[in-house]
């Protein structure tokens, strides 16, 4: 039994070889400053939004009244 191997990187330059082996690989912690900027900035909107929203209902209860 006789087997054949090949050599799949025959005719690719090293540095080809040597990019496609390199890793890619992310800062946790810049991904876990995204996260919470955003948690940040959604509460804000949500705060700016529920003001507005009391505002305008307590603008609208008052002009009835009066």
């Amino acid at each position: 039994m006789t087997t054949n191997y090949t050599d799949f990187n025959k005719g690719k330059s090293s540095t080809e070889i040597s990019s496609n082996n390199q890793i890619k690989t992310t800062d946790v912690n810049v991904l876990l400053n995204r996260v919470r900027l955003d948690k940040k900035k959604t509460l804000k909107k949500n705060i700016i939004v529920s003001l507005l929203l009391v505002g305008l209902i307590s603008s609208i209860a008052i002009s009835l009244i009066i």
